[in-house]
């Protein structure tokens, strides 16, 4: 024990402001690796394994046990190699995040009639949209933005047919072939539908007071933590209208709120930043909440 108090008064003792910098560095790092894998099941597990690793490394340290701090170093680097493989779907959420920030700030203004043709498109979703909600007809609507979901249009059958709302009802409509995947809209079209879209693994829909958000609902919040695309949700079971984007699910929309909503979400800024601040670009990495609304 002595000579653990003697080696952190020694450690205290050489640090300079250098070394201030270097701790704050690492800890930055550390920070934004958590804040990347918030909300994720690999926070479980990461919890365990500090309390495993801290309680061994108390064990070894304050008690001679030869034989069990060999086994501990050993294994030690193993699990090192072990992490990526186990965690790799996290790991590559995180990387597709990393690599999209600011992505959205370098679309480009669009002219007048692709301007109308959105609106009408974005018009045309939430009539679809309405009429579903009053009918209970469950509905997943994926919108493309920066962010290619060719990879996902390839899942289902190709339609590249104008956006309508008698189309997309008559897609949603109970029993018929293409009713139980998603509908891709990319250019203001109907690219593709019965698509299988990636699930959510955040704990955000599991921690909800209310139980009527079942596979669209954990899909629509799969896709937007996995791409940029918005994605609109009706509910089945209560008719209840969402929006998922950047990993959060705006709930309990009506017509006008959907709408409006859209069309801030979907519509490019009017004047496009071509060169993003750090700061604003740390904060679109590691947005300050995800809280459900």
């Amino acid at each position: 024990m002595s000579d653990l108090w003697s080696e952190i008064v020694y450690i205290f003792q050489r640090m300079n402001w250098l070394s201030l910098v270097d701790v704050f560095l690492v800890a930055s790092v550390v920070f934004a690796i958590l804040m990347l894998l918030r909300d994720t099941q690999i926070m479980v597990l990461l919890r365990g394994v500090i309390v495993i690793s801290i309680f061994l490394v108390l064990l070894t340290t304050f008690i001679n046990l030869p034989a069990f701090s060999w086994l501990v170093s050993t294994v030690v680097p193993a699990l090192l190699f072990a992490i990526p493989v186990i965690f790799a779907p996290e790991i590559r959420r995180g990387l597709e995040k990393l690599g999209r920030a600011g992505s959205s700030q370098l679309l480009v203004r669009k002219s007048e009639s692709q301007q109308q043709l959105m609106e009408k498109t974005i018009r045309a979703i939430v009539t679809a949209a309405s009429r579903l909600s009053a009918r209970e007809h469950g509905a997943l609507i994926v919108l493309q933005r920066a962010d290619n979901l060719e990879e996902y249009a390839r899942t289902g059958v190709r339609l590249n047919a104008d956006v309508t709302p008698e189309l997309l009802l008559q897609i949603f409509y109970p029993n018929t072939p293409l009713h139980d995947g998603a509908v891709i809209i990319a250019n203001n079209q109907v690219i593709a539908g019965a698509c299988v879209m990636p699930l959510s693994s955040s704990g955000i829909l599991t921690r909800s007071p209310e139980r009527q958000m079942g596979l669209r609902h954990r899909a629509a919040l799969g896709t937007s933590e996995a791409t940029d695309a918005i994605t609109v949700v009706v509910s089945e079971e209560t008719g209840s209208i969402s929006i998922a984007h950047n990993g959060r699910m705006i709930r309990r929309l009506d017509s006008e709120r959907l709408e409006n909503i859209l069309l801030a979400f979907y519509q490019p800024a009017e004047n496009p930043v071509y060169k993003l601040k750090p700061w604003d670009w740390l904060k679109q990495i590691l947005p300050v909440s995800k809280r459900e609304e």
